[in-house]
């Protein structure tokens, strides 16, 4: 660990074992004299470290007869777990920070034992406290986000003895101890295998398709709806059933030239959303009832908490900060509004246009007419007066012309200036 880490366990009841057996068991693992320099790093509250084990069951058969309830739950004690950066605090001061820790966490109404090992390069505080408190009336209720409220204590004792604490990254952005390799179906992997093969080698036919999945490792049955099967799989894998981009018909068009291959997008994840917070004093004047008045309190605590999460997400440590995203959030709303009304605008008049080229395409043969009459006008009307109907035309055949020749302007207009 490169810097102090905290983490709490609920230590449960093991299958075929006794409570009593489990709890000799974990406590005697820490208590290990080869990781506690023979016992010296060792602290105990209300309990003594020979004999914690048995009174922690004193403790709970004193609450089944005050409280005349037996345990239903397997969960026995619960552990925390404290590291610190290595070279950075001594054993004995460690120890007194995970006493001191313990003190403020539980207030004094469990009892617990405190270890420090240094067996390892960093030094490291096991915590283990009961379930049951010390007067037999209650357990130690597992909140919720507990294990957020012992990171908080827990830095902030660190901060008040001058020790570096684990700075909050994003979920994604976050050192594990061990990096196990992302889950991928079958039908994942074979998408993506089949992706590297279409986008980097050149192939002639869906045959040398199959015969490149077949170097990849893959067997291939081949018939009339060709199938794969990979190592370690029961059952061949069909190509139409790993979705659009990946049937049969579509591999042999990209393969053909007539198409091209694009892996589809992967979904990002969706943003948590968290809500305002609820008035409960104005609420409790609408005479709202206590039941609504406890809801209220619950729900206002949960957005708070998702609050508090998100900014940590963020990385947004001031209200500056956030001003300052909350405004340029703003300036690129307006932006992407003025592009979009632009947009709008300029479809608009494409709407304009297409209706003048429309017109223009019905009364065209109209206007071809109306030239070729007048160029004959004067023989035609001198020589056939019955053929002059041809050229007095109504007054909405007129105004049916005059629009064709004003849509064919517009549109050269427009064609001029795109």
């Amino acid at each position: 660990m490169e810097l102090a880490a905290t983490r709490l366990i609920a230590m449960r009841k093991n299958k075929g074992k006794s409570i009593a057996a489990c709890l000799n068991n974990h406590t005697s693992y820490i208590q290990n004299p080869d990781k506690t320099e023979q016992g010296e790093l060792v602290s105990s509250y209300q309990c003594s470290p020979l004999t914690v084990d048995e009174e922690f069951m004193l403790t709970k058969r004193l609450y089944e007869q005050t409280t005349g309830r037996r345990q239903k739950s397997d969960v026995i004690a619960y552990q925390v777990r404290q590291s610190f950066r290595p070279g950075e605090v001594t054993p004995e001061e460690a120890n007194k920070i995970g006493y001191e820790f313990a003190e403020r966490f539980l207030k004094g109404k469990h009892a617990f034992i405190v270890a420090t090992h240094t067996d390892r390069a960093h030094i490291h505080n096991h915590i283990i406290y009961n379930s049951t408190a010390l007067d037999g009336t209650r357990k130690f209720r597992d909140f919720y986000f507990s294990a957020l409220a012992v990171q908080r204590l827990s830095d902030l004792i660190c901060l008040e003895h001058q020790l570096s604490v684990i700075q909050k990254k994003p979920y994604r952005e976050r050192q594990k101890r061990i990096l196990y390799p992302p889950k991928e179906s079958n039908r994942d992997k074979l998408c993506t295998v089949i992706d590297n093969i279409l986008l980097h080698d050149k192939l002639k036919d869906f045959a040398a398709f199959l015969d490149a999945l077949e170097q990849q490792g893959y067997e291939v049955k081949r018939g009339k709806h060709p199938s794969v099967k990979g190592k370690g799989q029961r059952r061949f894998i069909r190509f139409r059933t790993l979705g659009a981009g990946y049937t049969e018909e579509e591999i042999k068009m990209v393969l053909d030239g007539k198409a091209e291959h694009q892996p589809p997008p992967k979904q990002p994840l969706p943003e948590k959303k968290f809500g305002l917070l609820v008035d409960i004093p104005t609420k409790m004047a609408e005479s709202k009832t206590s039941g609504y008045k406890k809801w209220a309190t619950r729900f206002n605590l949960k957005e708070m908490s998702k609050t508090l999460l998100y900014l940590q997400e963020k990385k947004i440590d001031s209200a500056d900060e956030l001003r300052e995203r909350a405004a340029a959030a703003t300036e690129r709303y307006h932006t992407l509004g003025d592009s979009i009304k632009a947009a709008e605008k300029r479809m608009g008049e494409i709407a304009v246009l297409r209706a003048h080229i429309v017109n223009y395409a019905k009364t065209r043969d109209a206007y071809a007419a109306y030239r070729k009459a007048r160029d004959e006008k004067s023989r035609t009307f001198s020589s056939n007066p019955k053929r002059s109907h041809i050229l007095r035309t109504s007054s909405r055949s007129r105004r049916l012309i005059l629009s064709s020749i004003v849509s064919f302007a517009v549109w050269l207009k427009c064609t001029r200036t795109i």
